[in-house]
Parts: C-alpha cells; structure tokens; sequence
C-alpha cells in the first residue's frame, strides 16, 4: 500500500492509549539495530591498515584511497537516500542498503587487489551505509513519529556514534586473536539478518498499516503525495534552492565544524596525539570507545530538549562547550589518563553528536517536507568537514611535530559555529532572513 492509499480507518495513536506498543516504537527499534549495524561498518577500515600490509604489502596510500572513497560517499549518498525514501519507500531503500553494505563487506575478504577494495568497500559498504544513517533516522523519526519525535531523533542518531565507537574494541580482539577474515565475515552476516528484520518489520507510513503517527491526531491531515519528480532531480534541486537560502548556508557551515571537531579531529588524531604523549595505544582507544558510549547518553538526552528548549540554544551551548573542551585538552593530555581527561571523555562524548537532533528540527522547521534532503546535504557538509580536518590534522603534526595548534585551532571554530547559530532564526522566517 503506498501512501496515496491511506486507509479509511486510521486508528488512533495517542500516547498512553491501548495496551500494546504503538507499531512506531518498533519501527524504531529495528531502525536502531540497521543503524548500529552500519556504524559499526564505518569504524572498522583504521583495524584493516596493518593486517592487509602484512597480507598484500600494500602501501598505506591505496589502503587509505578506499577509506577516503568510503567517507566521501557516506557523505555524498545521504541527501538522495532522502529523496529516493520518498520515491521508493523508506523499508526498500533500507533493505537495499543493509544488502549493498553486507555484499561490499563479503567480497572484501576474497579480494586480491587494491583496486577490489576500494570498489568493494570504498563505494558499496560507503554507500550502503550512507543510505543507512542520518537522513534514514531523520526520515524514520519525522514519518512515524509526532510526540516524543526529538527523543526518537536522539535515539537513532547516538546509536550511529555508538555503532561507529563502542564496538571498536571487540572488532578489534576479533581481528587480533581471529584474523580480520573471520572478523568481517561475520559482520556481514550480521548485516545480512539486520536486512531481513528490516524486511519484516519496517513499512514507510503509519497509514500503510492503518495508523496515524505515533502522538498524531487520526483525524488529521493526510500525508503528503510522494514527489513525482525522480529522485535524483529532486535531490539536486531541493539543494540549488538550499544554496539561494541564507539558513541553509549558515546550517551547512555549522555542520561542517561538527564533522571538523569530531570526526576529523577527535576520532581521527586523538589517538595518535595521545601516544605522541607517551600512552598506550590501547588506553588511547579505550578512551576514544568512552566517547562512544557517552555520545549515545548525550545524543538521547539532547533529543528530549529538542522537544522542549528552542534547539539554536542548545546547537550554542553544545559548541561553546566544546570550545572549552578542546582548548583544554592540550593540557590534559599525559602518559596515563588522569581524572581531568576522564572528564573530558565524559563531557565530550555527551556533547559529540548532541548537534544532531537541533540541527535535523531546524531543517524540517525551515525546508517543511524537503527538509529530511536538506539535512542531507547538510551532512555531506560535514563529512566535507571532516575529511577537511583530517587532512590538516595530518599536516599540522608532520610540520609542528605535535598536535597542540590542532587542538586550538578545533576550539576557534566551534566559537566561530556559535556566532554562526545565533544568526539563525527562530521559525520558518520570512524572505528577509533567506
């Protein structure tokens, strides 16, 4: 049933009422075991290095060509997943997704050449996991649910930080004690069982099985018709109006600094910057799985105030506190862990991906039924950024021989993303604020 055929009957979905769950908090749960899946997809290729260079003696410039190939996509793939939800159906596009990341997965254990793995993993796993993360949540959360929606944001988009971190460890032991074959052929098939759980038990709208949304009125709206331009064009021009909007641009641009401060400089050099201060490397890492842990906490928590707070306050006190976090951690950094750079895992992590649910609301508040797509773009924007941060981390330490300038320079553009928020504004805005 597509949704030009919603039912006639559509029974109710009031929080509290009946006495089994609203099929929404199912829809939900599966949504979060696609997207731990797929995550944990994402933090695998930095275990890869060293066991393929022993196997292929290849060099680490084609190993690190397939990771590039997968972060660009994972990026890029995001706003047309958006659209191609709307063309084809949100369980179609997911199910084909978790299919595409488990095939890259399964294929790169009988490759031979540099070439298969960044065919295999650079463009189907990046792919397939892009299709699988922040707009897939988003679409989930703005479909299914009316109340309780910022929390389910939360949810869905602190288990991809936690997919991505948490389970870092055990990839880990398996690749070390097991070999990294066994390892991803194991996660394939895992992906594989996620693919078929989102077969039975994902559907595109509440109408399709005779609901409203989860908090909506039944006697409400019907949904919107789905677009019937292609996707790709959709996608394409949702963006070239986005570019001619001043929201967006400011929207993008803070993005971009949460990519630079997370992914490409936290997630990337933070391990390495601790050892060059003489800590284990596997300390190192355990830390890094702490911000992890407590992304998901801050991600959920964040969620529930984006139901209740205006979200450009929270997108500011997020970044300036990470200003403060990052200017302090030059100073943190030791041999051992101490209880301060505990802290910062606990305060950093709370605040890592906390931007996500401000930033999807404001989307949907500003862009109305494009705004899955323009969060979309918003996210290539900050895998741009993070792909960005990476680079120059790299260089800093290669030409200072130390980290400390990365760590300030992080701390300056999150107060820059600070005055970026405070000039957005607060509704839907007239053509002055565009």
């Amino acid at each position: 049933m597509s949704i030009r055929d919603t039912p006639a009957t559509v029974r109710t979905s009031r929080p509290g009422t009946g006495r089994r769950p609203h099929r929404a908090w199912w829809v939900a749960a599966v949504a979060v075991l696609a997207v731990v899946g797929a995550a944990v997809l994402t933090a695998v290729p930095g275990l890869l290095v060293e066991p393929l260079r022993a196997e292929y003696a290849w060099s680490r410039s084609s190993i690190a060509l397939a990771s590039s190939v997968n972060m660009v996509l994972y990026g890029l793939v995001a706003p047309f997943a958006a659209a191609l939800m709307d063309r084809f159906g949100l369980h179609r596009v997911a199910v084909a997704a978790l299919a595409l990341v488990g095939t890259g997965t399964i294929l790169t254990t009988v490759m031979s050449s540099p070439w298969q793995l960044t065919l295999y993993w650079g463009f189907l796993v990046g792919a397939g996991t892009g299709a699988v993360a922040m707009t897939f949540a988003a679409t989930v959360a703005q479909r299914w649910f009316v109340a309780r929606r910022g929390l389910v944001l939360g949810t869905l988009t602190g288990a991809s930080a936690f997919g991505q971190l948490a389970f870092l460890p055990a990839v880990a032991w398996t690749v070390d004690h097991q070999g990294w074959r066994p390892a991803l052929v194991t996660l394939a098939l895992t992906v594989f069982v996620l693919a078929a759980l989102a077969a039975l038990v994902l559907r595109d709208h509440p109408a399709d099985v005779g609901l409203a949304p989860y908090g909506a009125d039944p006697a409400g709206p019907a949904p919107r018709s789905v677009p019937a331009a292609a996707a790709g064009r959709r996608t394409v021009a949702v963006l070239t109006g986005a570019l001619r909007d001043r929201r967006f641009a400011l929207l993008a641009g803070v993005f971009a600094v949460c990519g630079a401060s997370t992914n490409g400089l936290m997630w990337t050099h933070f391990v390495p910057a601790a050892q060059d201060h003489g800590m284990a490397v596997t300390v190192a890492a355990a830390l890094v799985s702490g911000i992890g842990v407590f992304s998901l906490l801050g991600t959920v928590v964040s969620g529930w105030l984006t139901d209740r707070l205006d979200p450009r306050w929270l997108l500011s006190g997020y970044f300036a506190g990470r200003t403060l976090l990052l200017a302090a951690l030059p100073v943190l950094l030791g041999p051992h862990p101490g209880p301060a750079l505990v802290v910062f895992v606990v305060a950093f992590g709370l605040l890592d991906v906390a931007t996500v649910p401000p930033v999807i609301v404001l989307c949907n508040r500003y862009f109305g039924g494009d705004g899955a797509i323009v969060f979309g773009w918003a996210n290539a924007a900050h895998q741009l950024g993070a792909g960005a941060a990476a680079v120059l981390g790299g260089t800093i330490r290669d030409t200072t021989g130390g980290y400390g300038p990365l760590w300030l320079f992080a701390a300056l553009l999150c107060a820059l993303a600070v005055a970026m928020v405070r000039r957005l504004p607060a509704g839907e805005g007239s053509e002055a604020d565009r």
